[in-house]
């Protein structure tokens, strides 16, 4: 905690002189930008019990509309290719083994935007997400196999629904935003225990540009 103070600190002479130097304040217009960044993903289970698994970075990009209600308050709807998942090591006959799942998901968040200061916004808000494709690798010594799987089982629930929220420093025209995110359902679509019913907890860092 004592970093990030300092941290925030640090930066608010640099980002109020930024603002200063062009005089642009998006705070009270209806704009229109586009990102791109990294997630940090995993999984955990709903219930619990015990899962070991590695975050894994992955690919998310989109665009976004920031929608002002107020001097302080607005909606900020964004729609964004997200790529999840997890990875895993282990031993299978004295063999070491990798496997890494990466899942392609279509989210649609709809945040509520606080902009308590025009360098800084906070969101938070629910999330759509659609479930577009997943790929599993598995590799050894021996052999690499990979598999990509386009949806079309009811058994695996494509639509989910989620949670994030975050923070976005604001430049002018450039947003550096940071979300975390995770899912309120789990990814079995019938209730059943047949598919894992593990639920993508994320970490995203993005840049974006505003016009």
């Amino acid at each position: 905690m004592k970093k990030i103070i300092v941290m925030i600190a640090v930066m608010f002479p640099m980002v109020n002189m930024v603002i200063a130097q062009d005089g642009k304040d998006f705070s009270e217009k209806l704009a229109f930008g586009v990102k791109g960044g990294l997630n940090l993903s995993n999984v955990y289970d709903s219930e619990g019990e015990e899962f070991d698994a590695d975050a894994k970075f992955g690919l998310a990009g989109g665009g976004f509309i920031s929608i002002p209600l107020g001097k302080v308050i607005g909606i900020q709807p964004e729609v964004l290719v997200s790529q999840k998942g997890f990875q895993a090591t282990g031993r299978i006959l004295g063999s070491s083994y990798s496997f890494t799942r990466t899942t392609t998901y279509l989210d649609i968040p709809l945040l509520i935007a606080i902009k308590p200061f025009k360098f800084l916004t906070i969101l938070a808000g629910p999330q759509y997400s659609y479930l577009m494709k997943q790929k599993d690798v598995f590799e050894n010594a021996f052999t690499t196999i990979e598999q990509e799987t386009e949806f079309e089982n009811d058994n695996v629930r494509k639509n989910t629904l989620c949670f994030t929220g975050g923070a976005d420093i604001n430049l002018n025209h450039f947003v550096i935003g940071a979300r975390v995110g995770w899912d309120l359902l789990n990814n079995n679509g019938n209730g059943t225990t047949t598919t894992p019913r593990y639920k993508n907890v994320w970490y995203q860092a993005t840049i974006g540009f505003r016009f």
